[in-house]
């Protein structure tokens, strides 16, 4: 069992001509998380296309028909078959593409079903005179050793051209994942962003009274599928975060009162303790090559910000100025760290080199609190204590913008792609329910996730391998 999920080839062809480019290569049980797909472009003129679109990516209409298949078959992804599996398959596209709020897609339940030799030759007037202008198609068939084939193919129906295809070969609990992928296809082309659907979510699941809180660490996809509780809420969990390769967790867990950060194997289910102490200990963040974890820690009323082996050993203080130094974001080149101090007398954000050395303030209107660094490096996002609203700034501090105007948003995680930033909004009244919200960074496009709990300290995870 490896842990590749091979990619199809061929794409130039027929559909039935696909092609395992690592005929052995399994999921078997691994978890979603674990797998890997090699993602390359078929076909004998590398297919390259620049869109180039004039109006509003809001406008932009876009039909997702039922991807088809070449016989319907039986397969453990779907009870009905993989003609079914089409129809769910267009589905999980339509809604990546809606929720992310840059386009206007039609799903398959209102579109009609093309048939498996159209996926390489669509019947553009058909999709024209409906007013689609781009057209995602695709298939999906079942192989002999019981795994799935599923292609993508994105057409521009106004110059009746094709934009893109790739393929996929799944286990058929890995069904979503191509779906994601696809979707990652579409958005790609259509903006020239990098993709962000083929990932996951970790986040702090609540549950009871506020008093007597239950907190379990969960893990889900990025469109809230795929949902799985971690900890059994035993004992308290907190800011969990995934590692750079996506195999680990780190998170803080209170046992008995204590503090302790563990780091947790998602595909073995084994626990790391990384450090422990009887003081208050806070937020553990990986480095960007998933060699160090940043925590925080208070001794003898002094918060200090920590760095420690993500396998455990010894603590390096990194702080060790008067105040409450807290958190700890790193750069993605992982040569600077952001923090927050209230060592001004309120609550500011702090920039300093990896060491520790060269701390120098760069906030200076309101309170910044939870900075959280841009994976791609351009921006810091953090939450405006004085307002609780999620904000954004450049490394330096300056172009500040605020992104959302809830009654209390804050603890900001950005997609993988450094476009779409995560948060947890607390609802007014006694209740004190928290749920996971995301938001653009046109501040325009903002949606609730759906969870079967509360939830609060959002982690958004790399993109899928």
């Amino acid at each position: 069992m490896t842990k590749t999920i091979a990619l199809a080839l061929a794409m130039l062809a027929l559909p039935a001509v696909a092609q395992t480019s690592s005929p052995n290569s399994d999921l078997g049980e691994r978890l979603p998380q674990e797998g890997a797909v090699e993602a390359t472009e078929s076909g004998d003129e590398g297919l390259s296309v620049t869109v180039s679109y004039e109006g509003n990516l809001e406008d932009l209409s876009i039909a997702i028909p039922a991807f088809a298949t070449d016989r319907d078959a039986p397969t453990p992804a779907s009870t009905s078959g993989t003609a079914a599996l089409g129809v769910e398959l267009a589905k999980v596209i339509t809604g990546d593409l809606r929720n992310n709020g840059l386009f206007k897609p039609t799903g398959p339940d209102a579109l009609p079903k093309p048939s498996y030799a159209d996926i390489t030759a669509p019947t553009y007037p058909t999709w024209g005179n409906r007013g689609a202008e781009m057209l995602v198609q695709g298939y999906v068939r079942a192989q002999a050793d019981g795994r799935l084939a599923v292609g993508c193919y994105v057409y521009d129906v106004q110059l009746q051209s094709p934009l893109a295809r790739q393929g996929w070969i799944v286990s058929p609990r890995e069904w979503r994942r191509a779906a994601h992928k696809c979707a990652d296809l579409v958005y790609s082309r259509l903006t020239g962003e990098s993709p962000f659907f083929d990932s996951r979510i970790a986040y702090i699941a609540e549950t009871g009274p506020k008093d007597k809180r239950i907190k379990r660490l969960a893990i889900m996809d990025s469109d809230g599928a795929n949902h799985r509780f971690i900890t059994s809420g035993r004992a308290t969990a907190l800011t969990p975060r995934y590692s750079p390769d996506y195999k680990k967790l780190s998170y803080l867990s209170y046992v008995d009162g204590n503090p302790r950060i563990y780091v947790y194997d998602i595909g073995t289910g084994k626990q790391t303790l990384v450090a422990q102490s009887s003081n208050p200990t806070f937020a553990p963040r990986w480095s960007p090559d998933g060699r160090w974890i940043l925590y925080s820690m208070a001794v003898n009323g002094n918060t200090d910000i920590y760095r420690v082996s993500s396998s455990g050993g010894q603590s390096t203080r990194l702080t060790d100025g008067p105040g409450i130094d807290v958190g700890g974001s790193y750069s993605p080149d992982g040569s600077r760290i952001v923090f927050e101090s209230d060592r001004s007398g309120a609550q500011q954000c702090y920039v300093m080199n990896a060491d520790g050395s060269n701390q120098r303030r760069i906030s200076f209107s309101g309170r910044c609190a939870t900075p959280e660094w841009s994976p791609r490096g351009d921006q810091i996002a953090f939450t405006n204590a004085s307002t609780f609203n999620v904000s954004v700034m450049s490394p330096n501090g300056q172009n500040v913008r605020v992104l959302t105007r809830g009654w209390q948003d804050e603890a900001p995680t950005w997609a993988p792609n450094g476009r779409i930033i995560q948060f947890f909004r607390t609802e007014r009244g006694t209740s004190g329910k928290a749920q996971l919200w995301q938001v653009d960074l046109t501040g325009k496009n903002l949606r609730q996730l759906d969870t079967p709990v509360g939830a609060s300290d959002p982690a958004w995870g790399p993109i899928l391998p």
